[in-house]
């Protein structure tokens, strides 16, 4: 069996701005720095195969910070990227919850969820047997914990910055 620690990025400016990110790269701040040293420090003594993270610069960051103490190298895959909210990237998220009808250009949750699978079925095939952290993004976790339990992503509960959830593949 596989095991999948599951973690979203540490907290970025964007975040702490109420940005919606989407695949734009993103930058930690401080805290966010401090939560991915938190755990890194956390994981230290776990026995960790692999360390694989979105290829959008937030998650590659948190991921190398709590890889450190394991001394192995981070595999960035765009599987992992965060949902593409097309036009909706870069506006400020209280805005958008007035918003009634979403613009055509924003990744469907089907394409998604499928991406989703398609990185639960990597992930089984690449490390079979071993314990892999994946570090990604709100909503791309959601689907892929969504895929992982099968049930509606509205009923997985969201990822704070830095969290981790345990999968067994």
């Amino acid at each position: 069996m596989t095991t999948l620690l599951l973690v979203r990025h540490g907290e970025t400016f964007d975040n702490a701005a109420h940005l919606m990110q989407g695949q734009v790269q993103g930058q930690l701040n401080e805290t966010g720095i401090a939560q991915a040293e938190g755990v890194r420090d956390q994981m230290a003594r776990e026995h960790i195969d692999a360390f694989v993270s979105s290829d959008l610069h937030r998650s590659v960051q948190t991921c190398e910070i709590i890889a450190e103490p394991h001394h192995k190298p981070v595999v960035q895959t765009p599987l992992l990227r965060e949902r593409d909210w097309g036009s909706f990237t870069g506006k400020y998220i209280p805005d958008l919850q007035a918003v009634k009808e979403w613009p055509d250009d924003i990744e469907p949750l089907p394409d998604l969820q499928a991406r989703a699978k398609k990185f639960l079925d990597w992930i089984r095939a690449q490390y079979p047997g071993q314990t892999v952290l994946a570090v990604g993004h709100g909503i791309v976790n959601k689907a892929i914990q969504s895929v992982y339990t099968g049930k509606p992503m509205n009923q997985i509960q969201r990822m704070e910055n830095a969290e981790v959830r345990r999968l067994e593949l």
